[in-house]
């Protein structure tokens, strides 16, 4: 301040500027403040970059946007390994190509000069790579090391040892490549200060698998032999994946061992299948009953208790095929598959050790019981479908024993003549063996399916006579609806709707097998109503056993009509009673679900007899009435209110019936008796609802008439039909106006306008042709102008209205 002025001596004399400019103020030495920093944090990241690069980059002139990064496709130790496998790869095909090719230009001395000392330096070179920390490189030069091993020997087997035999000389080598491998591999392991390798040891295990097989087919042994000297192999190879502790040699180890004892058992599996006499079959079966100890010890060791099962239950199949090899040779044919049953049945038995190996055993018995099933389908198959071909055949004559009742049509399946035992034993094992409270459930009606397959196939199998193959067959479905099978407790549910599914597939065919002879079918339809008729009364599933009566009671009554040698016709009157006891029945039943399948069953039942009355107009016209009849019965009960609309659709399908017999050819006969009652139930509901419009109450009716009989009158050339078609057009128009309904209104306006056109035409056209020719053309103008004029001033008045609501806005 200059001297000669006044200073301020008062504190409310201190400028402070408006908060406006303070703000402003603020803002400017903010963004100068973020320049700053961004400049300086610029300046950082160039610093950083400058400290880790050799050479300087150059000062941003702006700081560098951000591009869009992009995601290599492949990760840096998927390269290197590429790259050294490829290396490999290619530096042992150079070696071979040497060896094999261009061995002929060097001298006995210079050649083993020259891999000697390349195999030397290439199996050296992996340590000092170990030691500078080059793992992956390392890997890759062992690997070459070890393929030039393999040339060696060659090399040593065409050079020095000619003379040897191939195969000797190959398990010689391998067991000493074998041997060098591991002990390479164990020398890198034990170097101070290296990590050991992981390829030289499991492709020691790997070419171990050799020797054995080799040695023992240079000393002369046959398949069975080497065989099993390749079980011995997956033998090793299993105690070498349970012991070892390297993740690799495990792992190599695992799968030599799962391979050679796969092939093992496959060839041991060959030579039971083709063994020629017993002293064959036992040798092949000691070769299982090898592989069979060899998965048993496995899985006793087994780190995993799904491996464990997995093994355990390979063993056991084993040797229940080396068992049933030697049996096959041994035994019958007919009892081959009972006596590998057996063999299964008999491992529940010798399930022992750890819980994981004893479930595999448990799962091989349950593989050898489905096998047997699997093999006695074919029988049960013929004996269920085989009796349908006796519907092309009916009363043809009965057949000389149960197994030619069921191959009519088909073949019988060799060796089954043992089939019902086979079923027997797994129904038995099915309901002794299993205990657990979560399958239990699910075993017995599965025991109780086998054993019923097992009864029905019984007569089949043994060829018994064919009446009482039906008794046999026949007596299994009362006893599937015995209160032992039907009751709640202990079977439950399951096993009761099981054993009513079962006697109802047992009566279908015990019912077709009865087709064969007329006294027979109509035996046993009269037994199946029975059986089925006192099971519903009982109580034991009642809606299926109620409908199976029915159906039943169906086919006895077309078999008895057949039986007295009465038309189709007449016996469609005596099937009639079923739907009307359905009807009753139905009516009696408190259960909802019985009521329903007994309802269902009897309509079906009034299927077959409208099917068996077609040919005859005037029954079937009278069996559509006691149809109609039986649904207007059906239809008073209050639940039942809708079937009412069947029972007069069938009411009004017996009257056409009746009316084509008579060779009625008037519309009117076959529509008034539609229209009279609907237009007596429109009006019923007009009453009830007014606000019902009238093309719902009236609508139908009406058109069922008017429109039939206009469509006659205008190809009518009689005057009656116009005539009273228009007085009742006339006569529903004036109703319409009176009551101001639409529909007759509109319907009768229609008629009457259309009869009349019909009746003025004519006369229209005389007028017509008494015009001049220019009359119509100048009418059709006149029309067309007052048509435009009309359209004109809508048009205006339109505007009109668009301009008053503008001005309004």
């Amino acid at each position: 301040m200059p001297s000669g002025v006044t200073p301020t001596t008062l504190r409310h004399m201190t400028y402070f500027p408006p908060p406006a400019e303070e703000l402003r103020f603020l803002d400017g030495e903010l963004r100068q403040l973020d320049a700053r920093r961004a400049q300086l944090l610029a300046r950082r990241a160039w610093l950083i970059t400058m400290l880790q690069q050799p050479a300087p980059p150059a000062w941003p002139s702006r700081p560098a946007q951000p591009g869009p990064s992009v995601r290599p496709e492949a990760t840096a130790p998927g390269v290197q390994n590429v790259l050294l496998l490829l290396g490999g790869v290619l530096l042992t095909v150079a070696a071979m190509v040497f060896t094999l090719v261009s061995w002929g230009h060097l001298g006995i001395a210079g050649r083993s000069l020259v891999l000697g000392a390349v195999t030397l330096a290439v199996l050296g070179a992996p340590v000092a790579l170990l030691r500078r920390g080059l793992r992956s490189t390392a890997e890759s030069v062992a690997g070459l090391g070890l393929a030039l091993t393999v040339l060696d020997a060659y090399a040593l087997h065409e050079v020095v040892f000619t003379a040897a035999d191939g195969t000797t000389y190959a398990a010689a080598a391998s067991t000493a490549l074998a041997a060098l491998w591991a002990a390479y591999g164990t020398a890198l392991a034990a170097l101070p200060g290296a990590a050991s390798l992981r390829l030289p040891r499991p492709a020691a295990l790997a070419v171990a698998q050799l020797p054995l097989a080799l040695w023992t087919i240079a000393a002369g042994g046959g398949p069975l032999t080497v065989t099993a000297a390749v079980l011995l192999t997956a033998a090793c190879d299993a105690g070498a994946a349970l012991r070892a502790s390297e993740r690799p040699v495990r792992l190599v180890a695992a799968v030599c061992a799962f391979g050679a004892g796969g092939v093992g058992v496959l060839a041991a599996g060959l030579f039971c299948l083709g063994a020629a006499g017993p002293a064959d079959a036992a040798r092949a079966a000691a070769l299982l009953f090898l592989a069979a100890a060899i998965a048993l010890g496995a899985a006793r060791f087994a780190p995993g208790a799904g491996l464990a099962t997995g093994l355990a239950a390979a063993g056991a199949l084993c040797g229940v095929a080396g068992v049933g090899g030697f049996l096959r040779v041994s035994v019958a044919g007919d009892w081959v598959v009972p006596a590998w049953l057996a063999c299964g049945i008999a491992l529940l038995a010798a399930a022992r050790g750890p819980v994981a190996v004893r479930r595999g055993v448990v799962l091989a018995s349950g593989v050898v019981q489905a096998g047997a099933v699997l093999w006695a389908v074919p029988a049960v198959g013929v004996t269920l479908l085989g009796p349908v071909a006796w519907l092309g055949h009916l009363w043809s004559g009965a057949p000389a024993d149960a197994r030619a009742a069921v191959t009519v049509d088909a073949f019988w399946p060799p060796y089954a003549v043992t089939v019902p035992l086979v079923l027997l034993a797994v129904a038995a094992v099915s309901v002794t063996a299993v205990r657990d409270e979560k399958w239990r459930p699910r075993a017995l009606p599965a025991a109780l399916t086998l054993a019923w397959a097992a009864v029905l196939v019984t007569p089949a199998a043994l060829e018994l006579p064919y009446a009482v193959g039906l008794l046999i067959q026949g007596l299994s479905v009362p006893a599937l609806l015995t209160p032992v099978l039907q009751g709640p407790a202990p079977q439950g549910p399951p096993a009761a709707r099981t054993a009513t599914g079962l006697a109802l597939l047992g009566s279908l065919v015990v019912g077709l097998s009865s087709l064969a002879a007329e006294q027979a079918a109509l035996a046993v339809l009269a037994s199946l109503t029975v059986v089925f008729a006192v099971a519903a009364w009982r109580g034991r599933q009642t809606a299926a056993s109620a409908a199976a009566a029915l159906g039943w009671a169906t086919a006895l009554a077309c078999a008895a009509g057949a039986s007295a040698g009465w038309r189709p016709e007449l016996v469609a009157l005596l099937v009639l009673v079923v739907p009307a006891a359905a009807a009753l029945l139905a009516a009696r039943s408190g259960d909802a679900v019985t009521t329903v399948a007994v309802e269902v069953t009897g309509s079906v039942a009034g299927l077959v007899a409208v099917g068996l009355a077609v040919a005859d107009p005037p029954l079937l016209a009278l069996v559509l009435s006691l149809c109609a009849v039986i649904a207007a019965g059906t239809a008073a009960r209050p639940d039942r209110r809708d079937v009412g609309y069947a029972a007069v659709a069938l009411f009004v399908l017996a009257a056409w019936v009746r009316l084509a017999a008579w060779q009625v050819e008037l519309p009117e006969a076959y529509t008034l008796p539609v229209t009279v009652p609907a237009l007596l139930v429109g009006a019923l509901r007009r009453r009830r609802d007014p606000a019902a419009s009238s093309w719902t109450a009236y609508g139908p009716g009406l058109t069922v008439t008017l429109l039939p009989s206009l469509a006659t009158a205008w190809t009518d050339v009689e005057w009656t039909r116009p005539l009273l078609l228009g007085a009742a057009g006339l006569l529903l128009t004036l109703l319409g106006a009176r009551h101001r309904l639409r529909a007759p209104l509109v319907l009768g306006g229609s008629v009457l306008a259309l009869v009349t056109l019909h009746e003025l035409a004519p006369y229209l056209v005389q007028v017509t042709d008494a015009l001049p020719r220019w009359v119509p053309p100048a009418l059709a103008g006149l029309l067309l102008l007052a048509l435009g004029a009309t359209y004109e001033q809508r048009l205006r008045d339109v505007r009109r209205v668009r301009e008053v609501l503008g001005r309004m806005n």
